[in-house]
């Protein structure tokens, strides 16, 4: 760990009420560690924990990345956009790999704490839904999910309702690439999932055949509606592997519930334009 320069430029000297910054301390490591806490004797349940507390990390820093994703888009700054969306397919594999960890845990020694989980569930996962929506996937009945004047609701209310990546995207090539995107796609609800828009399509084909530059743009977006999908479907092989066709323990439909997820992209009109390229 660096040392932080003193008045002189030297070497900070700590004292009493300001001790030294350490790598413990700095990362909050006393408590960090203190946060896996087993429900039962079970080897493999710190692993559980650990890896869905990761989950949730990862989770917080892609929220992190979108948001300027989305303000990059707002500016123009192809630049940041790029880079941010490289950063986040990034994480989206690191999201995957973890699956891999997971599948070391067999079926029985899952089962061995698995009714410890009550009625948690990874679909209580707000940061998750927090990601669905910014990205376009909007769905008022998850909201309800979690309890009126609780934190994640009200997080997930304001997601809700406010403009997603795809609506970023869509003011980018208007004001900063040029392009006439149709008023009925700019003025579209936010509060409602993105849908396919046919009279935006002619114009997405006209870039990806002209404008090198912003069909890489379009490319990475298509980059990251796959990646994002790629992490559903090894999730549902997950859970088939793990539980087969057991409810899920919040009272999903555990593994038909995820599957229903598949194949659903976030940015349809991007892949609608494929057969006619």
């Amino acid at each position: 760990m660096a040392q932080t320069a003193g008045p002189q430029g030297g070497a900070a000297k700590p004292d009493e009420r300001h001790p030294a910054l350490t790598y413990a301390s700095y990362l909050r490591l006393e408590e960090l560690l203190r946060l896996q806490c087993p429900r039962s004797a079970e080897h493999d349940e710190i692993l559980f924990i650990i890896i869905h507390q990761v989950y949730e990390l990862w989770f917080k820093e892609v929220l992190h990345e979108l948001a300027r994703l989305r303000q990059g888009l707002l500016d123009g700054e192809t630049p940041i956009v790029r880079a941010t969306l490289k950063r986040v397919l990034t994480i989206l594999k690191t999201l995957v790999a973890q699956v891999d960890v997971l599948e070391t845990m067999t079926p029985v020694s899952f089962l061995s704490f698995r009714a410890r989980l009550e009625s948690a569930s990874g679909l209580q996962s707000a940061q998750f839904r927090e990601i669905e929506f910014v990205l376009g996937r909007k769905n008022r009945a998850l909201v309800r999910l979690h309890p009126e004047g609780t934190e994640a609701r009200r997080r997930l209310e304001e997601r809700l309702h406010e403009p997603t990546v795809w609506d970023a995207f869509l003011r980018y090539l208007c004001e900063h690439r040029g392009y006439a995107v149709p008023r009925r796609a700019l003025e579209r609800d936010p509060s409602r999932p993105v849908e396919p828009e046919p009279e935006l399509q002619p114009l997405l084909i006209e870039i990806y055949r002209t404008d090198p530059d912003t069909a890489q743009v379009c490319e990475l977006l298509v980059d990251l509606d796959e990646g994002l999908q790629e992490w559903r479907y090894r999730h549902v092989k997950m859970v088939e592997r793990t539980i087969g066709t057991k409810r899920g323990t919040g009272g999903s439909s555990g593994a038909a519930y995820l599957r229903a997820t598949l194949f659903q992209p976030l940015f349809p009109d991007l892949w609608a334009i494929r057969s006619e390229l």
